[in-house]
């Protein structure tokens, strides 16, 4: 996946969600951070609490921001679902 940037484009209207890499989509968001001249958008408010609370821990770069259990799952899921966007919350 490298290295995060703002808003990563699934396509025009969707991007990746920072903390747990789901795909949100920007048209109907509601729960967006700007951070550094930046906004980021987010699958749920307890996402966007995460990064509020420790943002440089979400933007290092990497292959991946998904771990343990869970980040398997999403990325099993995403895989599955051939990156369509799910409804979680």
């Amino acid at each position: 996946m490298g290295s995060l940037k703002p808003s990563t484009r699934i396509d025009k209207s969707m991007v990746t969600d920072p903390v747990c890499g789901m795909d949100v989509p920007t048209e109907n968001a509601g729960f967006i951070v700007c951070y550094q001249g930046s906004s980021y958008y987010f699958c749920a408010e307890a996402c966007r609490r995460a990064f509020e609370k420790n943002p440089k821990k979400y933007l290092k770069s990497g292959s991946s921001n998904r771990k343990g259990v869970w980040g398997r799952y999403l990325d099993r899921l995403n895989k599955a679902t051939n990156g369509q966007s799910i409804k979680c919350h």
